[in-house]
């Protein structure tokens, strides 16, 4: 995604611009896998801030509605924690109020407007200043917030815990879960996570939108969008070196041994590849070493086409564990939870989301549950794997969604499978993790410590998930423009 975003800003630019790419489609973690003749999307499963993408179109000389079908959802999630327990949230903030009133009580559904309230204004806080900013540090927050509105820099709790501060806002604990849920959008764990991650509630509030077709069609429209303006694609190529001239970036090597030259390169890979000197010695010196410990969560999903009954599915589901803390801690140690919290996407959902005649006819299924980014030991075989699904699953049927699998009708992907996928990532799906306040400031910005190497990516700033991914792609062309 930032690769893509990073070569359309340059091209429009007048910049000629060579995307190199191993796999053979565009998109990286945003893909899809065939499952009995049927795609389904195997990575991210919804877009928002769509404002981002009309952007950049806007600012290419295009539209975003002429390259790709979008449509808002109404139902952000359906959330149970039994066959008796759910909880609908919804685009529209009032509706998930009476939602919240109704399964938890009134009061519980006035903390949630003061819950809402508080993450709108944390997010207009970073939204200019930190976010869209190349290299944000503690002084620019500062001076770019202004003397006078400390207190709203003060007011993004950065010292305090999501849990904690969840804790504060509401006295149910199915809420406190729920919302907790939000540091896992960026691989990390609610209990060391600063309480900043609130803002993804206002995100979610300002639209979460469909994909027609399924999430790869973005990756295409942007495929698109780049071509018209001149940019090269080489798929089935693999970057094994960076080349250098004079202390600087030069170009790079294939796999087949050709040699590209370049005046810049943007690096949207792993960095911990690039620091384990995947792509030659010069590179491994452009960004500091991260230590496992620091990795986010990797997952473990299973793709496919199944029979369901019980329950009635939207396009976004969450299944909750018993006890949350036990669940992390479990991946604290590397251990893969006994009672795991499931996340489904039915994609061919929301159209008969309330026809139980659906149930008759298999439909598409991403299952997923959180698992320790290990990817590379052998710390979970199949035998554990084979336990987790199991366990997984049990989750689903004790909450009432009865799944009829199939071997053959299923494609699972676990966290070494990550790891293979995306070099050096070690199956950890969000670069690092957003542990403690130090951790926003911790990714590295656009430009490296070698020249003409600029970074994009989830691993760097402002973070993972596809907007922030398409922003930092923006940021590093912005990088590469001022530079020249």
């Amino acid at each position: 995604m930032a690769g893509l975003t990073a070569a359309i800003d340059l091209a429009a630019h007048g910049i000629r611009v060579v995307v190199i790419e191993r796999c053979a489609l565009p998109g990286g973690k945003m893909r899809e896998v065939e499952v009995d003749g049927r795609y389904i999307d195997a990575g991210p499963t919804v877009l928002t801030l769509r404002g981002i993408f009309e952007e950049l179109f806007d600012q290419a000389g295009a539209r975003l509605e002429d390259y790709v079908e979008m449509r808002p959802t109404p139902v952000l999630a359906r959330h149970a924690w039994s066959a008796g327990e759910r909880l609908d949230l919804f685009a529209d903030v009032k509706a998930t109020e009476a939602a919240i009133a109704r399964l938890a009580g009134p009061s519980e559904g006035r903390r949630f407007a003061a819950f809402c309230r508080e993450a709108a204004r944390i997010y207009r806080t970073l939204e200019r200043p930190f976010l869209r900013s190349e290299r944000p540090s503690i002084l620019r927050l500062t001076r770019a917030v202004g003397w006078r509105h400390l207190a709203d820099l003060w007011g993004i709790r950065p010292f305090t815990t999501l849990w904690r501060a969840l804790g504060g806002h509401f006295r149910d604990p199915r809420l406190r879960q729920l919302f907790g849920r939000y540091a896992t959008y960026c691989g990390s764990s609610p209990f060391e996570s600063p309480a900043t991650l609130m803002l993804v509630a206002h995100v979610e509030q300002q639209g979460v939108w469909l994909v027609e077709g399924g999430m790869q069609r973005l990756a295409q429209a942007l495929e698109r969008l780049a071509r018209a303006r001149g940019v090269e694609f080489r798929y089935g190529n693999t970057v094994t070196n960076l080349a250098t001239v004079a202390g600087r970036v030069g170009g790079v090597q294939l796999a087949d041994g050709t040699g590209l030259y370049a005046d810049a390169v943007v690096y949207n890979g792993d960095l911990n590849a690039l620091a384990a000197g995947q792509l030659g010695a010069a590179a491994s010196r452009a960004v500091p070493k991260s230590p496992r410990s620091a990795r986010s969560l990797s997952a473990i999903t299973w793709s496919m086409v199944a029979r369901t009954n019980g329950f009635p599915l939207e396009r976004h589901n969450v299944f909750f564990s018993r006890d949350y803390g036990e669940e992390f801690e479990s991946l604290r140690k590397g251990e893969l939870p006994a009672d795991p919290t499931v996340y489904v996407c039915a994609q061919d959902r929301p159209r008969h989301c309330a026809d139980e005649a659906a149930a008759a006819t298999s439909e598409r299924l991403l299952c997923l549950v959180n698992a320790p980014a290990i990817g590379g030991s052998t710390a979970h075989g199949e035998r554990a794997l084979a336990a987790c699904e199991s366990n997984a699953f049990a989750v689903l049927q004790r909450c009432g969604l009865h799944v009829e699998r199939r071997t053959s009708g299923t494609h699972r992907t676990a966290p070494h499978d990550f790891d293979r996928l995306f070099p050096g990532s070690g199956g950890a799906l969000y670069g690092s993790a957003s542990h403690g306040w130090r951790s926003s400031f911790a990714r590295p910005g656009s430009t490296s410590r070698l020249p003409g190497l600029y970074l994009a990516g989830g691993g760097v700033h402002p973070g993972p998930g596809i907007p922030m991914t398409a922003l930092s792609g923006r940021l590093a062309a912005a990088a590469v423009l001022a530079a020249r």
